[in-house]
């Protein structure tokens, strides 16, 4: 069976984002990091070169593949922050008709900028998702 090619590793979060070019972006991911980091009581960790990583849990695949991954996480990339939210976003309805401007994917939300969406809406859908995860209550 594969292995998840995106796994921790050592390298510093705070460093990672103090080298994130875009200044609002920047600023951005730190509203993110100390949210997530709250939501999660749990350190950021850096998963792969890009992405930092909240809690952890074992996942199972109807096919058998299983794993190991971030309960919640995030990714300042170019152009948008994509928001991981391993329940799955499409779950959310209620919550994304008040978040404001964003694209999604299966179990990603992308955000160009923070004041584009309600905060206080971005943290209740990060919320959720963790509170899911923790259930085992996941859509794959």
């Amino acid at each position: 069976m594969a292995e998840n090619k995106t796994k921790p590793t050592e390298k510093s979060p705070e460093d990672f984002l103090a080298a994130v070019t875009d200044e609002q972006q920047r600023e951005d991911s730190q509203w993110i990091l100390k949210t997530m980091r709250e939501v999660t009581d749990s350190p950021p960790v850096m998963w792969g070169p890009s992405i930092i990583g909240f809690g952890k849990f074992r996942y199972v695949y109807p096919t058998g593949r299983e794993g190991d991954w971030m309960l919640t996480g995030f990714s300042p990339r170019k152009g948008k922050i994509s928001v991981y939210l391993m329940s799955g976003v499409e779950r959310e309805t209620d919550l994304l008709a008040k978040l404001g401007k964003y694209k999604t994917g299966k179990s990603c939300l992308y955000i160009k900028r923070l004041s584009d969406v309600d905060l206080d809406v971005l943290k209740q859908l990060i919320e959720a998702s963790v509170e899911k995860v923790r259930n085992n209550d996941i859509h794959y």
